[in-house]
């Protein structure tokens, strides 16, 4: 009984009103996504049937495995683009051995998926930040949407690199099919204009359904309007991908660049759904969800699951409190498979390019990148970097910049923190002031603030600006007060600065005095036996403490001098 409370957890607890509340919220999820999921292979480069495969076993698996009562785990834009960019080099879309080595990159990222739940790394979706996200996205939407351009417009584009998509976009814009274009306008006018006014309606599901019967109607294909084809039904077929081991080897790195993806974006995106439910996510349990969901991907003939921010708002919109409404899509999912697969190939491309197109719009977040340049510029320009280099370069170029541009900003910010003196004003009251030649905070008193960690890396800006600070103070300094309340590490590099700091400052006849130090701090005092050259007497857990000491013994110097 123990290990199957373990299972359905993202059911659970579940009542009746809520199950019959999540079942209609099911049917509304899935006359909203089976739509995009079917666009979803227009990106992902393979047949339409494999976008419905995703949304079926993998939902199953996620559904019994993972934690989170909101995430949906199927298709997805973002790593749809990674691998089929990536693939598309090594064998033609849709075919045989492309389908094989689609597989074989979901069966990868798997592994990986479950290795990070064996080794508990979820914590390796901090390291792609906020910032970088959006950008990663956004150069993301911009690629997808040029992608489209030629579906869109009836125009032949057999190029892969976004720049040389454009340019044949451009280049044939005398070739241009009319109906095509006009097709694929009505629809993304559609879908745009009802986001904004009716935005709960399954505008795109009417749209397949109107495309499908009017090219039934009037012989789209016959008029040079193309569509889908043929569509197998029925269940998928269970095949382990037959890839040989120099294949298997070249898809690595995509494997893992949509490893990196999934565990940043489900991992935050089911954080922002349980906080604003008020609930708990575990992401190892989500992890091992993912992992399940992909090997089921990859075994079912369906391409990597991600998931996906913007299908599991859809199904918040739609009303859906738990897993429950996720099975319910996978069994409709389950019955178009069965019976309604038929008129799929009636289906015109332009209609399924613009739906994706309009998915595409809405990854480029403007109001976040608006809100990122209000707060913070700099943050503002990595995400810009971001999105042209996924846009003009490569997702997967783009995906190691995000992590290399997270991690260096990070870096930076321990690199040259923030450091200040803090200085009376007019009334007495003290105030933190940036480090400047000069500045005392009392006469022959400094109370310096560092607001990092002391390592290798910043350990000499530490003791410069210490020096600097007792070099240049207008009357000789005897107190040299460290506030150390942002300081919780110091590593071996930086110990011996400060040891060296403490010899060079008896010298001066001057005191070094720690306050604020922290019990961690504390430890690695004692362990690199700066607590031993400093003294104990002069390392404090507070700041008045050391502050009064200094004062009474600044007034009994004061007494023998007189």
């Amino acid at each position: 009984m123990a290990i199957w409370l373990n299972f359905f957890s993202g059911l659970r607890p579940l009542n009746r009103s809520g199950a019959v509340r999540d079942a209609i919220a099911g049917l509304t999820l899935a006359s909203m996504n089976i739509p995009q999921i079917l666009g979803y292979t227009r990106i992902a480069g393979t047949p339409a049937v494999t976008g419905l495969y995703t949304a079926l076993l993998p939902l199953l698996m996620f559904a019994i495995f993972g934690s989170s009562r909101h995430l949906v785990v199927a298709a997805d834009s973002a790593t749809a683009a990674i691998f089929s960019s990536g693939l598309s080099g090594m064998a033609p879309q849709a075919s045989v051995k492309y389908m094989a080595l689609v597989g074989t990159v979901a069966l990868l990222t798997a592994g990986l998926l479950l290795l990070a739940r064996m080794f508990k790394l979820g914590f390796l979706a901090d390291f792609l930040s906020r910032t970088v996200l959006v950008g990663f996205l956004t150069g993301v939407g911009f690629q997808i949407g040029i992608a489209m351009l030629g579906e869109m417009s009836g125009i032949p584009v057999t190029a892969h690199k976004t720049f040389e998509q454009l340019q044949q976009v451009i280049e044939g814009l005398l070739q241009v099919n009319i109906p095509t274009l006009s097709l694929s306008l009505l629809v993304v006018s559609c879908i745009l204009g009802c986001r904004l006014f009716l935005p709960r309606f399954p505008v795109p599901l009417i749209l397949v359904v109107a495309g499908i019967s009017a090219s039934y109607s009037y012989d789209f294909a016959g008029h040079g309007i193309a569509v889908i084809g043929p569509v197998p039904g029925g269940l998928p077929s269970f095949t382990f991908p037959a890839v040989s081991w120099d294949e298997a080897l070249e898809v690595i790195p995509i494997a893992l660049s949509c490893f990196v993806i999934i565990i940043a974006q489900s991992a935050a995106t089911a954080r922002v759904f349980a906080v604003r439910h008020h609930e708990r996510v575990d992401e190892d349990a989500d992890i091992l969800g993912l992992s399940a969901a992909n090997a089921a991907a990859a075994l079912s003939g369906a391409f990597v699951v991600n998931g996906s921010p913007t299908q599991t708002a859809m199904a918040e919109l739609a009303g859906a409190r738990s897993q429950v409404a996720q099975l319910v899509f996978a069994g409709i999912v389950l019955l178009v498979l069965l019976f309604f697969t038929g008129p799929l190939q009636y289906l015109p491309h332009s209609v399924l390019a613009g739906i994706v197109f309009t998915i595409a719009i809405g990854l480029v977040d403007l109001k976040s990148l608006r809100d990122i340049r209000a707060e913070s510029p700099g943050e503002f320009n990595l995400a810009i970097i971001t999105a042209v280099v996924v846009a003009l370069v490569g997702l997967q170029q783009g995906i190691l910049l995000a992590v290399a541009l997270s991690l260096l900003r990070h870096v930076r910010h321990s690199y040259r923190p923030h450091t200040m003196v803090l200085v009376p004003d007019e009334s007495g009251l003290w105030l933190p002031r940036a480090v400047m030649q000069g500045l005392v905070t009392e006469p022959g008193l400094v109370v310096y603030r560092f607001g990092a960690d002391l390592f290798y890396a910043n350990d000499n800006r530490f003791t410069d600006e210490v020096r600097t600070l007792i070099e240049h103070a207008p009357i000789p300094i005897r107190w040299f007060l460290v506030d150390a309340g942002a300081i919780t590490d110091i590593d071996y590099s930086a110990a011996r600065s400060l040891r060296e700091l403490c010899d060079d400052l008896k010298r001066y006849g001057v005191t070094l005095v720690f306050g604020r130090v922290n019990a961690y701090l504390r430890a690695d005092m004692d362990r690199h036996g700066i607590t031993a050259a400093m003294g104990e007497e002069f390392i404090f857990s507070t700041l008045h403490e050391p502050l009064a000491m200094v004062r009474s013994g600044a007034a009994v110097l004061q007494g023998s001098d007189q």
